[in-house]
């Protein structure tokens, strides 16, 4: 029996669906923050396991204090804190520029510079399915989290264990009588 329950190993539904929205956003400004890096998808994931971590507390948070944006607040911060981290490890002075919009011509649509198959591909209807990503994104980010509770809960009983250890043997130095 459990105190708090622990974590669930697959995603809840609402969670899915806060990543599903807040997850193009989180990868643009993860991207614009270090300045194009590859990093960037790594730190948008760590982001994203911070806040599966603390999913079940932003939860509560937003049901019993009326916070509605208990967890997108928290994602900012980690993200802020994530990116920190990042820049502290660069060896080299980390020079962050906007990139310029991708040229039109590779857009859909395209123009008259375009190739066929891209002035075509307007007509095509898309086969790319919405939501599909940002489902995967948060299922890999539920299981890093999940992961990581794992290690917690083990350090957390390695150092109970220690710590009874402990309290035993000075227990049994305090009554054992003086020779």
């Amino acid at each position: 029996m459990y105190l708090v329950p622990p974590m669930d190993d697959e995603p809840p539904p609402d969670y899915v669906t806060f990543v599903a929205l807040h997850v193009s956003d989180l990868r643009r400004e993860t991207t614009r923050l270090v300045g194009g890096d590859h990093e960037a998808a790594h730190l948008y994931m760590d982001v994203l396991a911070d806040v599966a971590c603390h999913w079940r507390r932003l939860t509560w948070r937003r049901r019993l204090l009326g916070h509605p944006h208990a967890a997108r607040d928290y994602m900012t911060k980690r993200l802020a804190t994530r990116t920190k981290q990042w820049r502290d490890d660069q060896i080299y002075e980390v020079d962050v520029r906007v990139m310029p919009p991708p040229l039109a011509m590779y857009r859909r649509g395209g123009g008259p510079t375009a190739s066929l198959a891209l002035r075509k591909a307007d007509l095509v209807p898309d086969t790319h399915r919405t939501g599909v990503e940002a489902t995967a994104d948060a299922a890999i980010a539920w299981v890093q989290a999940y992961r990581r509770q794992l290690w917690h809960r083990a350090g957390r009983l390695i150092a109970g264990g220690i710590l009874l250890i402990a309290t035993m043997i000075q227990f049994m130095t305090s009554i054992s009588p003086d020779s």
